[in-house]
């Protein structure tokens, strides 16, 4: 928020504040005397329940006031891994296959997913609750983390193939026309088998792992024909999931150079040193600039 705010008054905008927690009242209240020319949305979640973001959306949409980021409906389609899976497999989008398990649910030992796998919490997203012990490779692992996760989240979660290979990120922005950011890719430079190691909640925040991992991120080294691959990939799944705004899609490239699509994260996290502003081609204040002025389409 504060990256963002500075350069907003760098460019001349009159900023206000406003925290929604878990009432709702003064964001009605200040629309109901004021129109900004348009709301910089950076709300992840609403009552702690990420899944509910797209709620506050949908109210910008009713009053018919401009904002950044992903529509209503591509949040929603977005927000629910199981079913973003499933429309990028209608559309052919190679993803990886799944099963969800519910809380309260069985967990079945056929199953036909190829170890390892990876469990995750369905809604969640910022690589919360994943760590290395998400990868299991038999069903008793598997089933342990399942059982952890409906436990001490009381969460549903997915459980889909571990793909191996190289991590790389696209962010795309636009509303119609799409601006393709470069691709970005996460190294584990000390790490003996880095197509392996998982991106978690661990790798992301701790500087002393992420220090003895050798942890970053920087351009990626594509050739033009995975490239040209990569954004025809991002172009289809945009499209079928009906995001725009701006969105961050995250990627495995095989040792076999096949592309997975792992999902799709609308409205990622935008401070000055994040991946998505770091692959920005121009500088930091260009892209809040045209974020922006992209919100004004909406109109």
């Amino acid at each position: 928020e504060y990256d963002i705010i500075k350069n907003l008054k760098r460019l001349n905008y009159e900023v206000e504040v406003m925290g929604i927690d878990q009432d709702i009242t003064p964001l009605f209240k200040y629309l109901n005397h004021h129109r900004p020319h348009f709301v910089f949305n950076l709300l992840e979640q609403f009552d702690n329940d990420p899944a509910m973001d797209y709620h506050i959306v949908t109210i910008l949409e009713l009053k018919r006031i401009p904002y950044t980021g992903c529509n209503s409906k591509g949040l929603v389609l977005a927000r629910d891994k199981a079913l973003t899976k499933k429309i990028l497999s209608f559309h052919k989008i190679p993803t990886p296959k799944f099963f969800t398990v519910q809380v309260g649910g069985s967990l079945l030992k056929k199953h036909n997913l190829q170890y390892p796998v990876i469990v995750k919490c369905l809604q969640e997203e910022a690589s919360f609750a994943i760590g290395q012990k998400s990868v299991a490779h038999n069903f008793e692992r598997l089933k342990e983390r399942v059982e952890f996760l409906h436990h001490s989240y009381e969460q549903d979660v997915i459980v889909e193939e571990f793909i191996e290979g190289r991590e790389i990120y696209l962010a795309v922005m636009g509303i119609g026309k799409m601006t393709y950011f470069r691709p970005w890719e996460l190294h584990f430079e000390k790490s003996d088998r880095p197509e392996k190691e998982v991106y978690g909640s661990r790798a992301k925040w701790n500087k002393d792992y992420r220090s003895s991992k050798g942890i970053e991120t920087k351009a990626s080294k594509l050739t033009d024909e995975e490239n040209t691959r990569l954004k025809k990939l991002a172009k289809r799944a945009v499209s079928a999931l009906n995001i725009d705004g701006l969105v961050r899609l995250d990627f495995r490239l095989t040792q076999e150079g096949k592309f997975f699509l792992l999902e799709a994260n609308p409205n990622p996290n935008l401070a000055l040193d994040d991946e998505v502003s770091k692959s920005y081609p121009n500088n930091y204040l260009h892209l809040i600039k045209e974020i922006s002025k992209l919100s004004l389409k909406r109109i």
